[in-house]
C-alpha cells in the first residue's frame, strides 16, 4: 500500500508572493479564454526588458507558494507558467511563456524562459525525452 505524504509548499518573500497572488489570478482568469487571446495578451509584453533567471526563479516560487489548495479547478504547468510570465511582467520585466511537447509517450508542457535559462521546463521524469518548443511568446 502506498502512502501519500503531502509535500512541502515552498516558501518566497511576502512582496513575491503578494505579486504572485495578482499574477495567479490574472492567470486563472485568462485561462478561461480562448488561447489565441492568451496568447496576445503575453505579446503585448514584448516591449520590456528581460528579467534575470534568478528573478524568474524566484516568481515562480511564488507563484507555486500561492497556489490555493482548496482550488477546485486545474492549476498545472500551463496555468503556473502564465502566471510566472505575468508577475514578472508586474516587475517590469518579461520572460517568453513556452508551449512545448514531446514524443513516446506524447504529451505537451508550457514552461517560462528568458535568456539565461528556463524555469519549469525540465521537470526530471524523462532525460531521453527532452521537450521541443512549439510556440514560444513573445
Amino acid at each position: 500500500m502506498t502512502v501519500m505524504v503531502p509535500a512541502a509548499r515552498p516558501t518566497a518573500p511576502w512582496r513575491d508572493r503578494m505579486v504572485a497572488a495578482v499574477a495567479l489570478a490574472l492567470s486563472l482568469t485568462l485561462s478561461r479564454l480562448p488561447l489565441r487571446w492568451q496568447i496576445a495578451a503575453v505579446r503585448l509584453l514584448h516591449g520590456l526588458p528581460y528579467a534575470r533567471l534568478a528573478r524568474l526563479e524566484a516568481l515562480s516560487t511564488a507563484v507555486q507558494a500561492v497556489i490555493p489548495p482548496w482550488w477546485p479547478g486545474r492549476i498545472a504547468c500551463m496555468e503556473i507558467s502564465l502566471a510566472t510570465v505575468i508577475a514578472t511582467a508586474l516587475t517590469g520585466r518579461r520572460a517568453r511563456w513556452v508551449l512545448g511537447a514531446r514524443f513516446l509517450p506524447d504529451a505537451a508542457h508550457a514552461w517560462a524562459e528568458v535568456p539565461e535559462g528556463a524555469v519549469g521546463r525540465d521537470i526530471g521524469d524523462a532525460v531521453d525525452r527532452p521537450w521541443m518548443p512549439v510556440l514560444s511568446v513573445p
